[in-house]
């Protein structure tokens, strides 16, 4: 900043602040760099030069002016653009002021091509983002008709595409039908109203197979075929989509999506046609087989009933017969019914026979006895065994109260315990005259004080 200079007086000269240029360029570059923050600017790359040190220097210039510029190598990597002179650019760069010549300059950050550049990068981004959502995959991809009733055509209903694809179904094969969606296929709106042209085919179905099609152009005229919305419109519809955007040369993200790519619209629609001459031929040769498998299957017929004719008998003569050997039949059937009969009758008077001599009456009336005898038995086992029982109790409870120290309270013992923890006092030194004690007798408990101790 420049200093402040004191207001001359009789009793304080002036003194003259003098600049050297070093801190004239660097007070203006702390001003400059101080005042502008980091901006877009686009223009032509002219004067450009790579030095050994891997910076590059060019010149930025439009009509009226031009700029110098330093591009610093670590910030080349982020680029990915080839620099040369005339390229149209964009760049972010800050203002700056390069000290050892006083020369004004800017210092490129980030650097990126104008206009198709930009374009063919957005393609680039979006084409990787898809592709690693799987709209790309073959597998996914549908197959298409051979010989589809109804075909629709999304494309510009004023341009010479529709004519040529129109053209070329009725010098193939007439017989199929055409729906057309007219759509824009240039300039601004014109992706959304394709995307909705697929979204509206897709949900009526009257066509087999969809053909999108535009005439070439460059990159920017293509455009709305490389827009998202129309990638996955075609995703999702369910027909299968041919694309003949352009000319053999020309890729869009829609041919990538669709399910087959055509190199023009002409060849979209043979694609999807098959050539009526060839099916004319196929016809002839299918109508010959099938005449030609009449014929021997006419002539094998007319053998074999040539051959049953020898054989005919009379009906009448088969209906004899055949009444004869009813008749047999049905004697056949009298006699084994009557013979079945008498042996069932003869086995149930055996069975009869086996069930008098067995008379169960005397077997049960002794069973009953064996099972009240063995009821006795058992209730005589288990009085004996609980007597046997409550008298080993008896003796149990009874040393255990010989054994039990209240036996030894009830004649005439007490144990001393100490209140507070209640443990037993067998030794008279172990207690201090004054203290306490506790004494249980055999009925209640005494609260004692020791007013002496004795020895044995």
């Amino acid at each position: 900043m420049l200093q402040h200079m004191e207001q001359p007086s009789l009793f304080n000269p002036p003194l003259r602040d003098v600049y050297s240029v070093s801190r004239l360029n660097r007070e203006v570059k702390t001003l400059i760099e101080g005042s502008f923050p980091p901006i877009w600017i686009e223009g032509e790359i002219s004067n450009l030069s790579r030095p050994a040190s891997g910076h590059i220097y060019f010149s930025l210039k439009d009509a009226q002016a031009q700029i110098r510029c330093c591009f610093f190598r670590q910030q080349q990597r982020l680029s990915g653009v080839t620099l040369k002179d005339g390229l149209q650019v964009l760049a972010r760069a800050r203002i700056s002021l390069y000290e050892g010549r006083g020369d004004f300059q800017i210092i490129v950050e980030h650097l990126e091509e104008a206009g198709e550049g930009a374009l063919r990068r957005a393609f680039d981004v979006l084409k990787l983002r898809l592709a690693q959502e799987g709209l790309f995959d073959v597998a996914r991809k549908k197959p298409l008709p051979r010989l589809p009733r109804c075909i629709g055509v999304i494309t510009s209903p004023s341009g010479s595409v529709l004519h040529d694809i129109l053209t070329t179904l009725r010098r193939r094969f007439p017989a199929i039908k055409v729906c057309v969606y007219p759509v824009p296929v240039q300039g601004e709106g014109a992706a959304e109203k394709i995307a909705t042209a697929i979204y509206l085919a897709g949900k009526r179905g009257d066509a087999d197979a969809l053909i999108l099609a535009r005439g070439g152009g460059s990159l920017e005229d293509l455009w709305c075929f490389n827009e998202e919305i129309v990638a996955r419109a075609i995703f999702v519809c369910p027909i299968p989509i041919v694309s003949g955007v352009g000319h053999e040369t020309d890729f869009t993200i829609a041919d990538m999506v669709a399910d087959a790519r055509a190199p023009t619209p002409t060849a979209a629609a043979e694609m999807l046609s098959p050539h009526q001459h060839e099916w004319l031929a196929q016809f002839a040769r299918m109508e010959q087989r099938l005449v030609t498998a009449v014929r021997t299957r006419l002539l094998s017929r007319n053998q074999h009933l040539d051959w049953l004719s020898a054989r005919l008998v009379h009906p009448r003569h088969r209906l004899s017969l055949l009444q004869q050997r009813l008749d047999t039949l049905t004697q056949r059937l009298q006699l084994a019914q009557i013979a079945k009969l008498h042996f069932v009758r003869a086995a149930l008077q055996k069975i009869n026979a086996r069930l008098q001599q067995q008379n169960l009456g005397p077997r049960l009336h002794a069973l009953a006895l064996g099972q009240r005898h063995l009821s006795m038995r058992l209730t005589r086992s288990m009085q004996l065994h609980l007597e046997r029982q409550n008298s080993r109790l008896r003796q149990t409870l009874q040393a255990l109260h010989t054994l039990s120290p209240l036996a030894t309270l009830e004649r005439g013992y007490a144990i001393v315990q100490r209140p507070a923890t209640g443990e037993l006092v067998i030794d008279a030194k172990s207690v201090k005259p004054g203290e306490r004690v506790q004494t249980r007798l055999a009925q209640g408990y005494l609260d004692c004080l020791v007013e002496k101790i004795r020895e044995n």
